[in-house]
């Protein structure tokens, strides 16, 4: 049973209420040393004091609280701040008059133990300047030089504390200890902003010669384009603007001798600004131009194009913005095509736009070219053609350079050539590549270097479009025993395509040459295998419909009927018979010719019923004859007069939905039913419904005779 809860009769405030920093400090208290330490804060209650022992008193206690705050910060067991904090607190109290009395060898001592108690507090910046200040506060103008000379001696590399410093030279007015403790502070080679300060307080005491001899100090120690920028900017402030072009032009000269291409371009940028500032754009221009020859790094030279864009916009014509865009643009190119050499699209924009841009600069262009093609798919895509089709469109815009623009075939031919040679032909080829060399060849009357050409590709890797290409070529040269080999040695390699027998036929026909082509078809039709036997069916049977060989073609349908009983064979084949006559003539013939196609279309569209209707137990053949029944409908109605509408209206079928049983498989699933569409035809209703008669006029009978029927 669960204990009784025992009611809390005071519900008064504790005189003493725990909080979340009793807590903490409690648990670091136990993983101290054991010694019970109590974090009092530096600042107590107000109290009131009557004479000098109790003020003494009071001192000596806060003392030791803040001696016990500082020895806990400096051993890193205290949650009252970081040590150099409680110290200056500390020094603070001591040289306050309410505090511990104003006396400065006090805080004096307590500034020494602080900077002496350890690593962090005298590399502490703010405890050497409060020191000094503290010391400044008083008058002790020679102790804060001292305590100032101390620390730059320690951290001379702490430009807070020399500033510091010579604050307070310049504030006591002492010139000439503030340049001491700037040339202390310029011996160890600080950064600009001390140069410049010393050179703006040279300037504030009037001495320019003084302010140039720094920057020419500064420029010496640290021959950067900052220093050498700072230096023309103050000759420019003071209206020296023969002196600052030759600052420029020095530290131009400099700067490219070191090979500094980065320092370099920010120099002749800000060169440029001033010549555009005292309205030279044409020297602007000239110094950028001068800058992006000197191939600095991208950042920078991205920058120079901006800045030349934007001064051609404002100062040149448009041929000038147009070289500046175009500069701009293939800077962006070549980048992109040095990040990844692989992209084939950068490649082409980068070939473009040297096109549009060098028209007479044919090497350039030759040598962008070469670049690309160089950057062959790498072996882990040679087995992927679709990696390869980008690649072969460089080659293929190569060789239509070298022939078009160029006008160099000797070169155009190399490309082929060597295309032809980078193309691993025993994984994939490209026709077009052939195709295209042995063109060429032809455009330059070399026929036998063109036949060549196609003989070997088609050896090496035999391809319809090779064929047929060639196939083209010697028709148009007149050479038909030529093309009829090939079209032979073609049927030889590639027995079962349809496209190449029918091409065959194409040729034949083309020659008129008909026994040849009826010939080729009958072969074709008689191969055990074709890719696409119901092509070269229509091909054949359409060519003896244009011979106007009517029972040939019949024959062709019957032979195909054989084969296949395919919808579509019988539809096409009504089809025939519906526009087709005995003398070969349209449907606008005489009443006996109209009578006769009539009779010969019902006739096959009967025997295409009684096959659909004997193979009534398949749903797909009830499909298939649902649309035969459709389509001979719609002839017997374009029949008019002839046509017989109602015999065929009977047998449309009923579309009605049902439900089937699934069987259940061996793992215990499955079972239930689905839907499905089926046809009833009419000839089926009615003979159904023939047999149900006759079922109830026996039942009826049987009843009639006597028998009784139970339930």
């Amino acid at each position: 049973m669960l204990p009784t809860p025992r009611r809390v009769k005071n519900k008064a405030p504790a005189p003493v209420q725990l909080t979340a920093e009793h807590l903490i400090r409690e648990a670091r208290e136990l993983h101290g040393d054991g010694s019970v330490t109590v974090c009092l804060p530096a600042e107590s209650k107000k109290r009131r004091i009557v004479d000098a022992d109790e003020l003494a008193e009071h001192r000596l206690e806060r003392r030791a609280r803040f001696e016990a705050i500082v020895r806990r910060a400096g051993s890193g067991r205290g949650g009252c701040g970081d040590a150099s904090s409680e110290w200056m607190r500390y020094a603070r109290w001591e040289e306050s008059p309410g505090g511990g009395g104003g006396d400065p060898a006090r805080a004096r001592s307590v500034y020494e133990r602080a900077l002496a108690g350890g690593a962090p507090a005298y590399r502490d910046h703010g405890v050497w300047i409060k020191y000094a200040q503290f010391e400044a506060r008083g008058g002790r103008v020679g102790h804060a030089r001292n305590v100032l000379d101390r620390a730059v001696a320690i951290l001379p590399r702490a430009d807070r504390i020399w500033s510091e410093y010579l604050r307070m030279e310049d504030l006591l007015g002492a010139t000439d200890n503030a340049r001491v403790v700037f040339d202390r502070w310029t011996s160890w080679r600080p950064g600009a902003d001390a140069w410049a300060a010393y050179a703006a307080f040279e300037l504030r005491h009037g001495e320019l010669d003084r302010a140039r001899a720094v920057h020419e100090r500064h420029v010496a120690a640290l021959p950067c384009a900052d220093a050498f920028i700072l230096f023309a900017e103050f000759e420019t402030k003071l209206k020296n603007l023969d002196r600052a072009p030759r600052v420029y032009e020095h530290a131009g000269s400099l700067l490219a001798a070191a090979g500094d291409n980065d320092d370099t371009a920010v120099l002749l940028a800000a060169f440029a600004d001033f010549e555009e500032r005292c309205g030279e754009p044409d020297r602007a221009r000239a110094i950028y131009q001068h800058a992006l020859r000197g191939e600095p790094p991208e950042p920078r030279a991205e920058e120079l194009r901006e800045k030349l864009l934007s001064l051609e916009k404002r100062f040149g014509d448009r041929h000038g913005v147009e070289d500046s865009i175009v500069t701009k643009r293939r800077s962006q190119y070549e980048r992109a095509v040095t990040t990844n050499p692989l992209c084939y699209d950068a490649w082409f924009d980068l070939i473009r736009l040297e096109e549009s841009a060098n028209t007479g600069d044919a090497n350039r262009i030759r040598d962008l070219y070469r670049r690309a093609v160089a950057n062959v798919p790498p072996a882990a895509a040679a087995a992927e053609k679709r990696h390869w089709r980008r690649y072969i469109y460089l080659w293929i815009n190569y060789a239509l350079f070298e022939e078009l623009d160029a006008e160099d075939v000797a070169r155009a031919r190399g490309v082929y050539r060597e295309c032809l040679r980078t193309i691993p032909h025993k994984k994939f080829s490209f026709s077009n590549i052939c195709v295209m060399a042995a063109e060429l060849e032809i455009r330059d009357k070399n026929l036998a270097a063109a036949r060549r050409l196609l003989g070997n590709a088609i050896g090496v890797a035999p391809r319809p479009k090779l064929s047929r290409r060639y196939i083209e070529i010697e028709l148009q040269l007149g050479n038909v025993g030529r093309c009829r080999i090939l079209s032979q040695k073609f049927i030889e390699h590639a027995p079962s395509s349809s496209h190449v027998w029918r091409s065959y036929a194409a040729l034949e026909k083309k020659l008129g040459e008909t026994d040849r082509a009826r010939s080729v078809y009958d072969l074709a039709v008689s191969q055990p295998a074709l890719d696409a036997p119901e092509l070269v069916w229509t091909d054949y049977i359409q060519f003896e419909i244009d011979a106007g060989e009517l029972d040939r073609a019949r024959q062709l349908y019957e032979r195909l009927l054989g084969k296949t009983q395919h919808l579509n064979v019988w539809v096409s084949y009504a089809e025939f018979e519906a526009t087709a006559c005995s003398g070969g003539a349209a449907i606008a013939g005489n009443a006996a010719e109209k009578a006769e196609r009539v009779r010969r279309c019902r006739a096959v569209c009967r025997r295409a019923d009684e096959h659909f209707r004997g193979c009534a137990d398949d749903p797909a053949m009830k499909e298939a004859r649902a649309m035969l029944l459709q389509q001979w409908l719609a002839k017997e109605a374009a029949f008019g007069d002839l046509g017989e509408v109602e015999p065929v209206e009977k047998k449309t079928p009923r579309r009605v939905k049902r439900k089937r049983s699934l069987l259940a498989d061996g793992n215990g699933g499955g079972g239930g039913c689905e839907e499905f569409f089926d046809y009833i035809f009419g000839d089926e209703e009615d003979a159904t419904a023939a047999a149900g008669f006759k079922l109830m006029k026996a039942a009826y009978e049987w009843k009639n005779s006597g028998h009784v029927i139970t339930y």
